[in-house]
């Protein structure tokens, strides 16, 4: 299979140094094609690989948490790819064989094929293996005519087509069956950074968490007075923010790698007091000085000693356990999960003794690195190397067999210098 990807990719790269300019309007339109039909093949054989390494556990041997952080970081993917590539290939594994092998054979696309394997799914539950053949056959004969989105429409009425004298009892069960737990599986937040320090939150939410989310901040959402100006959405953002700082109050939200739940802001105190000095938050993203300093008011303020290339020098009284200053120090250097290809943030992590308590290591800046849980355990379990560089930043050494050369790896999600 190797050398034939190898041959596929020489052929690609030939045609990608071909002038498309020089081709008619007829040969550019089966260009189009051809490409298209040789991305859906191509779609076919990845899927495949995805399907085999994540039944391996591949990417979890490697240190990843799983198999779609671990495609995100060797592919550069954003979340949401990784994750659809991931339940793609769990999805064809379990549709019968004739959608993969109408995605093999370019019948049909991959976003064709999730809506084919997810309809299966949903006629299988009603109804036998016969029916559920015959509605896949219809739908890869309707995805040459109809895009995702109708497909879908389509294929929520199948048994109407291909077993009438079920489809009026088993209709109203299955829909809402299937509504429910694609809820289930496509539920998520993502939270991304954009450009001028502001955080994009786009998702998901399954019923349940919506009527919560609704609950919440629709009394918050309301106009404040005649003369409260802000639209529609910066009330809700307004509302949501509240019920931040509420759930925060409580005290009753977990620890967060040994301290309690807060925002932690770092700032130049000089530059804090001349009202100039923009703040960082543990996440990486920046504050206004004016948003600092009213932050400030009600805040504890900690002071620390920073080098020039960012090490941390002194953070007010060390203490026995990692908490309180010295995770301070370790939240400043690290800026989150120091492991390679790990974006968790700071309240997501533990501190790792580099060199155990119990071996003789101390409870200290050189011999810390910040975790998140996977990594925490992955790294007691397996045959990584921690140290620091020469810089004072942690580093790591996969073991032999994963790397021969044991060249030590960075993160680089949460590097600020």
């Amino acid at each position: 299979m190797i050398d034939e990807l190898a041959r596929a990719e020489g052929a690609v790269a030939a045609c990608a140094d071909a002038p498309a300019w020089a081709l008619s309007e007829h040969d550019l339109i089966a260009v189009l094609d051809a490409t298209h039909r040789l991305q859906q093949r191509l779609a076919a054989v990845q899927l495949a690989a995805v399907r085999e390494l994540d039944g391996r556990g591949a990417a979890v041997a490697q240190g990843a948490s799983s198999t779609a952080v671990w495609l995100r970081h060797r592919l550069r993917l954003d979340d949401a790819a990784a994750r659809r590539l991931v339940g793609l290939a769990a999805a064809l594994d379990v549709a019968p064989p004739a959608v993969r092998d109408a995605l093999a054979s370019a019948a049909v696309s991959a976003e064709q094929a999730r809506v084919i394997a997810d309809t299966a799914a949903t006629v299988s539950a009603a109804a036998d293996a016969e029916v559920t053949d015959k509605a896949v056959g219809v739908l890869v004969e309707w995805a040459g005519q109809f895009d995702p989105a109708v497909l879908r429409r389509l294929g929520a009425r199948i048994l109407d087509h291909v077993a009438p004298d079920l489809a009026e009892a088993a209709a109203a069960a299955a829909a809402l069956a299937a509504e429910a737990a694609r809820a289930a599986r496509d539920r998520h937040v993502t939270i991304s950074e954009q450009a001028g320090g502001c955080l994009r939150l786009s998702g998901i939410l399954d019923a349940e968490t919506a009527g919560l989310l609704r609950a919440a901040i629709d009394p918050l959402s309301a106009p404040a007075g005649p003369d409260d100006a802000r639209g529609a959405g910066q009330r809700r953002h307004d509302a949501f923010a509240d019920v931040c700082r509420l759930a925060l109050r409580t005290g009753e939200l977990p620890d967060s790698g040994g301290d309690p739940a807060q925002v932690v802001i770092t700032a130049s105190y000089d530059a804090l007091a001349a009202q100039v000095g923009a703040g960082t938050l543990d996440i990486g993203l920046q504050l206004t000085p004016d948003t600092v300093r009213r932050l400030a008011c009600d805040a504890a303020v900690l002071p620390a000693v920073l080098g020039g290339a960012g090490q941390v020098l002194d953070v007010g009284r060390q203490r026995r356990l990692i908490t309180g200053p010295l995770r301070r120090a370790l939240v400043l250097r690290d800026g989150g999960c120091a492991f390679p290809g790990c974006d968790r943030p700071p309240r997501w992590c533990a501190a790792h003794h580099i060199r155990h308590w119990a071996d003789g290591g101390l409870t200290s800046l050189d011999n810390a690195v910040l975790l998140c849980g996977h990594h925490h355990r992955h790294v007691h379990q397996a045959d990584w190397v921690v140290r620091l560089g020469d810089d004072g930043h942690p580093e790591f050494i996969p073991p032999a067999w994963l790397d021969p050369d044991q060249l030590p790896r960075r993160n680089h999600y949460h590097r600020r210098t």
